[in-house]
């Protein structure tokens, strides 16, 4: 169950024949309410794809009754015919379902550059497939987190029940050009508790702030990242502001680990943790800057705890600190203290799939987590073979 466990929503997952491989590829979210309210982040990439232009202008209002998502095609630098199929898109959905073209928010994933007529049939023909599959069973939300997979080995899915008497579900894919904003992702996130849009916004932006955000695979960004959150008030009950936040940001990271874990190829998930930091957004820069860093992450394919790449990476950023006051840990073992070694490298297990990066800035004390992964043979073949 994701999508469908809070009341007051339907899904549905069908194969409209987009993908060369087969399954579901067109997915559809309902929110039936009582309430409408709706809010979305988007990528910050300049190249954005067609359903994120429309979709940014539909929930301008803070309202959606329905996101439509497809996989098999990103319809990106597709042109007017592309920003045309994705109205058309929106207009039967609206139609099927008796809603306004406007509060349909639009959705895509897959190859940037094609979009023909024969795609545009099919997205509309599994428009019409999954408007009469639309249901509330955990099964309906299973059959549309999996309509939204491209590279993905596995969906990912989450719930999360309020004691207050309200509900999370979220639905996510992803496993490349994962980078801020947001990763190559799609999320839908649902909730029956009773929000305005203007509390869905400030939680949403408050929950990918330190999540989605937060995950840094490969330092590519998409034109087709998009998350969404709708809110159907059905469960009456209006939540606590701290306690909906706290419990949006769990889900939101719980999603954002899935995603890390299925990354493309890779063999370690690699957890960056900076400490000491004289602000946030100095923690967030190291961070970032060793999880872009393709000597340290092929290092770490490699078993090899070369904290000096990490030295050599963090050097390159703007953040307030003293090479020589820097700490680094891995796996629970300080290699390094003080700008020089520590522990013997030795020491150090790189053997089980997690690692834990510690680095300690020792220059104030704001602290952030990222996550990336490491840089592999298969993620080469992978990407090397997308589009054949």
């Amino acid at each position: 169950m994701s999508v469908t466990a809070p009341k007051g929503f339907e899904a549905a997952g069908v194969a409209a024949g987009l993908k060369s491989k087969g399954g579901p590829d067109v997915a559809l979210v309902v929110n039936r309410g009582p309430l409408d309210a709706a809010a979305a982040v988007f990528t910050s990439n300049r190249s954005k794809a067609n359903p994120v232009i429309w979709s940014q202008q539909a929930v301008a209002d803070g309202r959606a009754a329905a996101i439509v998502l497809n996989s098999g095609g990103a319809n990106c630098f597709t042109g007017a015919f592309g920003f045309q199929t994705t109205h058309l898109t929106a207009e039967l959905v609206a139609a099927l379902l008796g809603v306004a073209a406007g509060d349909v928010l639009v959705a895509s994933t897959g190859l940037i550059g094609e979009g023909d007529q024969a795609f545009r049939d099919r997205v509309l023909d599994g428009v019409r497939a999954a408007v009469p599959a639309l249901a509330s069973t955990p099964e309906a939300g299973t059959a549309a987190s999996e309509a939204i997979m491209t590279t993905d080995t596995v969906a990912k899915r989450a719930v999360l029940e309020s004691p207050e008497g309200w509900t999370l579900g979220g639905m996510a894919k992803g496993a490349g050009m994962l980078a801020p904003a947001l990763a190559t992702m799609l999320v839908v996130i649902t909730t029956d508790a009773v929000l305005s849009p203007e509390q869905a916004d400030a939680h949403l932006r408050g929950a990918t702030r330190q999540s989605f955000d937060r995950l840094d695979s490969d330092g590519c960004m998409s034109t087709n990242d998009h998350v969404t959150l709708m809110a159907s008030g059905a469960s009456g009950v209006v939540p606590d502001p701290a306690a909906f936040q706290a419990a949006l940001d769990a889900l939101t990271r719980d999603l954002a680990q899935q995603l890390m874990r299925d990354a493309e190829g890779a063999s370690h998930d690699i957890t960056i943790e900076v400490t000491g930091a004289a602000s946030e957004a100095d923690a967030v820069e190291v961070g970032r800057s060793v999880a872009r860093n393709n000597l340290f992450k092929a290092a770490v394919f490699g078993d090899d705890p070369n904290w000096g790449r990490v030295l050599a990476a963090i050097g390159t950023t703007g953040a307030a600190f003293d090479p020589y006051d820097v700490d680094v840990s891995m796996n629970g073992v300080r290699v390094c203290h003080a700008g020089g070694p520590d522990r013997p490298r030795s020491e150090v297990d790189l053997s089980p799939r997690a690692l834990h990066l510690a680095i300690g800035l020792n220059a104030g004390s704001a602290t952030a987590t990222i996550w990336t992964n490491d840089l592999t043979h298969d993620y080469v073949h992978e990407n090397s073979a997308y589009s054949s």
